[in-house]
């Protein structure tokens, strides 16, 4: 079994690193590698992809309790 890793960033993406599938809503696979950033302020021209527009723009502390 692989190990997959989803990395929250502190005001940034979500950093996926291992073997995964990426589907859209309709089960559509996007092309991945294998370590990639998904957006999760909405501002990537990119989507589902980070494409680092969030930078000073987007503000989000997630931790684990």
């Amino acid at each position: 079994m692989t190990k997959v890793q989803i990395k929250v960033n502190d005001n940034g993406s979500l950093r996926v690193t291992g073997e995964v599938e990426l589907l859209d809503a309709e089960g559509n696979k996007f092309e991945t590698k294998p370590t990639f950033s998904l957006c999760r302020c909405g501002l990537s021209s990119r989507k589902p992809f980070c494409d680092g527009t969030h930078k000073g723009q987007f503000e989000s502390v997630v931790r684990a309790e």
